[in-house]
């Protein structure tokens, strides 16, 4: 096995002729990370340090590519269909059918980092009245605009409702723009009242049963426009082999992070494991390959694990980490400053947990959209955190902000309050920008100093 390390860009030219050289075997789109800068612009992976496996090596490739195979997919007849912000829910319905592909536009989000800020797609959202009081998830304007990033969805569906203020205002101005939106509500995840008849969710929320009713009934408009754009019925039966299909990938990724996450030494780096929990949402626009990229980290992790081996010390903190971050580099800085991640609520758990197979498959996804962690109270999402980290064994937690986001304001303060009165956790919080390289000496400050109060309070 090769050894584990952590490994630069430029280490990475002469680790791939080796790989290559012992039999490393790449699907279609791999090859050196290095054409990804040189053809595609995506400067900022010069800045960052990644595990150094051939499974690392095809998540990185498989992420990279992913225009390309969206417009593979049109050139081959497959209609597209862009979800934004349900984060995991009508992907699932779109993939049950052959001839459709989902992806998320949303993941824009990250284009400023990647491209450290070339693209220009934060100054064109800017100049059509999105400015930087809002989510970075504004880049996805611009996007849609140039049309450089992917290719315009057949059918653009948005959840409302309970959602993120930012992203709604920035979806309607979408729309203002001449890119129609199929809109479906999700109300707001309530505790049911007193006699009222309810449901535990995946994810263990509650919710009356007459909110998992209307969801469903939402849904059901969504069933309805997928299956007049792929020109076939998304039946029961069909959705429900879709479902199992998801239930692939989770169940992989769930034994992903609980190996990682409770390894005595840590197995894979955090900035692998975030990318490999994003793949939960989408599929990176191919649910088959995402299920085999995931494989391959598995056995990887499978192998380091078996054999006491792993990237970091065995000393190294372990730390809740809340939130995505804008800059990836960020997840590298907290492996410098001697902490590890065990675990992660990057906004989108409900995306990991599994569907039920054994309800009536549109009810089923309804629980699981209404299970999003982000449509509920801040103290419901505290408390899934909680049980997390407690579970995970953390011994600190991050929150990291992300700028102009209307729920950060007063949310991580809640989180922060409750772990802290219930595990006695340092926590600290820390906002993380698209591009953080003027904010990294205050950001290892921060992190350093709780790293030393997790190691103190341990002593």
């Amino acid at each position: 096995m090769n050894e584990p390390r952590i490994i630069s860009f430029d280490e990475w030219d002469s680790h791939y002729i080796q790989l290559r050289d012992a039999g490393m075997m790449e699907p279609s789109y791999g090859g050196p990370l290095r054409r990804h800068v040189d053809d595609g612009g995506d400067t900022r992976l010069l800045r960052l340090r990644y595990d150094n496996s051939a499974a690392s090596l095809r998540l990185w490739n498989f992420l990279l590519t992913e225009e390309d195979r969206l417009r593979a997919a049109r050139a081959e007849g497959k209609k597209l269909v862009g979800t934004m912000k349900d984060l995991g829910t009508v992907p699932v319905m779109a993939y049950s059918l052959p001839n459709l592909v989902a992806f998320y536009p949303d993941g824009a989000w990250w284009i400023p980092c990647v491209m450290e800020m070339n693209a220009g797609l934060l100054s064109i959202a800017s100049s059509l009245g999105i400015d930087e009081t809002f989510c970075p998830v504004r880049a996805m304007i611009g996007a849609f605009v140039t049309q450089a990033h992917f290719p315009l969805p057949d059918l653009l569906t948005c959840s409302v409702g309970a959602t993120c203020d930012d992203f709604s205002a920035i979806a309607q101005r979408l729309e203002g723009l001449d890119h129609p939106i199929l809109w479906w509500e999700i109300p707001s995840r309530r505790h049911p009242d007193t006699n009222e008849a309810s449901i535990i969710l995946p994810g263990g929320f509650s919710a009356p049963v007459s909110q998992v009713e209307f969801v469903k009934s939402e849904l059901e408009r969504i069933r309805i426009s997928i299956s007049n754009l792929a020109g076939m019925p998304l039946d029961d039966k069909t959705l429900a082999r879709g479902i199992r299909a998801a239930n692939r990938v989770r169940r992989i990724l769930s034994e992903l992070r609980i190996l990682v996450f409770t390894a005595e030494i840590c197995p894979m780096p955090a900035l692998e494991m975030q990318i490999a929990e994003m793949l939960a949402i989408h599929y990176c626009s191919d649910r088959e390959e995402a299920e085999i990229v995931l494989c391959e980290l598995l056995t990887e992790v499978r192998a380091r694990v078996s054999e006491g081996v792993g990237v970091l010390s065995a000393e190294a903190v372990r730390v809740f980490w809340v939130n995505p971050v804008a800059d990836l580099r960020t997840m590298n800085l907290l492996e410098d400053c001697g902490g590890r991640i065990c675990g992660t609520e990057y906004l989108f758990a409900h995306a990991l947990d599994e569907i039920r197979e054994d309800l009536p498959p549109m009810e089923a996804l309804a629980r699981i959209a209404l299970a999003d962690p982000m449509v509920g109270s801040a103290n419901d999402r505290a408390q899934r955190i909680i049980e997390d980290a407690c579970a995970f064994g953390a011994e600190a937690v991050i929150i990291s902000r992300i700028p102009g986001a209307s729920h950060c304001a007063t949310e991580g303060e809640v989180i922060a309050d409750l772990v802290r009165s219930e595990l006695g956790l340092p926590v600290v919080e820390i906002e993380v920008p698209p591009i953080t390289d003027a904010m990294i000496p205050t950001l290892r400050t921060r992190i350093e100093a709780l790293i030393e109060t997790a190691i103190r309070r341990n002593e």
